[in-house]
């Protein structure tokens, strides 16, 4: 993203020369804010920023009384499911994402999972797990981080969604999100109150007196703010396209090349913008990057991920390197 790129370079040259704007840092993360809320379809004041997807599924595990029930899917990634685990008083179960929903009991506190997952791009059915969930009164704990940026998603449907945004949404490094609505907020502790989540921000820097946000904002970490000047074109630009007259544009395009590969390599559709391919030597890999592909190695298989700057060339060029 040229203007992520742009917005930073000016950031940073203003900060070398001494003078940083921190105005201009707060209206950077309140735009971010709003424009994550606009592509997963919820209002900026259910939002809360930090840095990675673990800080926020970590306030979540923490949240919950020992001896809770978590259900959760195996091979996930594991800043999903080692804030869970590393409590150590808490019962993870796990099961295979397709059985997510039948595994949601009446002991089940929550249900953590990504939405799509990283090794594969399997997409879990969200329909049933929710439905599930209501069921037996859990609450869903759905990681989008491989999701939100390709696939619609209505986040205002769960009680709690985790984003880093330098997946799919193309922000830097460093910007993560999390939203929750007012029921959902209310069974949360704010385990990393800080300044950032007063109610008045600027206000809430020194003392005792403690002031929490009204909404979300709670959850707030304090902001690494570059990253937030960076992160504003990108948001916009898929806020933009996903709550646009098309929203499903960006899932057609990043699906439709990544089965055309599945087709011509003898696979079924799937269905997702990830492809994964066995890749226990590494050999898959190497030719890719040897044809100046990039790859991600990742559980003894290959990924590769198709997105807006993605077309048919690329599609025959990781065709080549792979037979």
């Amino acid at each position: 993203m040229s203007g992520t790129a742009e917005a930073m370079v000016n950031a940073i040259a203003a900060w070398q020369a001494g003078s940083p704007d921190l105005v201009a840092y707060d209206e950077a993360v309140a735009a971010a804010r709003t424009a994550f809320g606009r592509v997963v379809g919820v209002p900026a004041a259910h939002a809360a920023i930090g840095a990675t997807t673990a800080e926020f599924v970590g306030l979540v595990a923490a949240s919950l009384p020992a001896g809770a029930e978590v259900v959760t899917a195996c091979g996930d990634f594991t800043s999903v499911t080692y804030p869970f685990l590393a409590r150590g008083d808490l019962r993870v179960v796990d099961v295979p994402l397709g059985r997510i929903a039948d595994a949601i009991g009446p002991r089940t506190a929550a249900v953590a999972l990504s939405l799509v997952q990283s090794i594969d791009g399997a997409i879990a059915d969200l329909d049933a797990i929710v439905d599930a969930a209501r069921a037996h009164e859990a609450l869903t704990v759905v990681d989008l981080t491989q999701a939100a940026g390709w696939l619609p998603v209505d986040a205002s449907r769960l009680d709690v969604t985790v984003t880093s945004a330098y997946k799919w949404l193309c922000a830097p490094r460093g910007t993560a999100f999390l939203t929750a609505g007012e029921e959902a907020r209310d069974r949360l502790r704010p385990v990393h109150a800080n300044w950032y989540a007063g109610e008045d921000v600027w206000g809430s820097v020194y003392g005792h007196d403690v002031c929490l946000a009204h909404d979300t904002r709670r959850f707030d970490t304090s902001p690494a703010w570059l990253c937030w000047v960076g992160a504003v074109p990108a948001l916009e630009a898929f806020a933009d396209e996903l709550a646009g007259p098309d929203p499903d544009a960006i899932r057609r395009h990043d699906v439709g090349l990544a089965d055309a590969l599945r087709t011509r390599l003898d696979m079924a559709p799937a269905g997702t913008a990830i492809v994964s391919l066995p890749d226990p030597d590494g050999s898959k890999a190497d030719r890719l990057a040897a044809a100046g592909i990039r790859a991600a190695g990742r559980g003894e298989c290959v990924r590769l991920g198709f997105h807006v700057w993605n077309d048919m060339e690329d599609v025959a060029a990781a065709l080549a390197a792979l037979i």
